[in-house]
């Protein structure tokens, strides 16, 4: 069973100055929860799709300056890295929680992932409205699925992940601070199983499953 219990401790870790000493506070309050959270849900998204996935918890080995504004843990099924895949995640900005499905621009197939998604529009409509969807990995913000759904801006999204070279998009819950630190480590962990299991047809779509 998962222990990880969030605390304002975890979200302040992204309110402190300098590289090195971010870095620091991460490594030491963050990263073990992404560590268990990496061991749990592999297995778990394995057993569900039936193919072996790995962790990768973000070490943030390239930045020489600048401190990062969120971590993760991703899960994808190449042992070696995620980006080029379709791939789940599990992290944190200062002001809350993400639980995602990714495609991002990193993937050669990106064209071919748009194309399924297109092709079934139909299939974001059972996911929960509140729900969240993005063009950039980088941005804590993100649309509405309702909404997204109602304005055009998830066809538009989805267009631009198959047309644009940068064009990504992301899916999942955002779960704000404030709620994360009441949750026990049971609650949180339902919150991640069901949030998974609402995305999983998603994922077989992006994959062609």
């Amino acid at each position: 069973m998962v222990t990880v219990k969030w605390t304002n401790k975890d979200f302040e870790v992204f309110t402190t100055p300098g590289l090195e000493q971010r870095m620091a506070a991460l490594i030491t309050n963050v990263r073990p929860k992404f560590e268990e959270l990496g061991t749990t849900y592999s297995t778990y998204i394995s057993s569900k799709t039936g193919d072996e996935f790995f962790p990768h918890v973000a070490k943030h080995a390239r930045r020489k300056v600048n401190p990062p504004i969120d971590s993760w843990v991703a899960f994808a099924t190449n042992k070696r890295g995620y980006k080029a895949l379709p791939h789940f995640e599990i992290g944190l900005f200062k002001s809350h929680i993400f639980i995602l499905l990714c495609a991002i621009y990193e993937a050669p197939t990106k064209k071919e992932i748009a194309e399924n998604l297109l092709k079934n529009l139909d299939s974001f409509t059972i996911l929960p409205e509140t729900f969240y969807i993005s063009g950039d990995h980088f941005a804590p913000t993100g649309i509405l699925l309702g909404e997204a759904i109602n304005d055009g801006s998830l066809e538009k999204l989805l267009t631009r992940l198959r047309d644009v070279k940068k064009g990504e998009f992301l899916i999942g819950l955002q779960l704000p601070k404030e709620k994360a630190i009441k949750l026990s480590a049971k609650e949180f962990s339902r919150v991640v199983d069901d949030t998974f299991d609402a995305l999983l047809p998603i994922y077989n779509i992006m994959v062609n499953k």
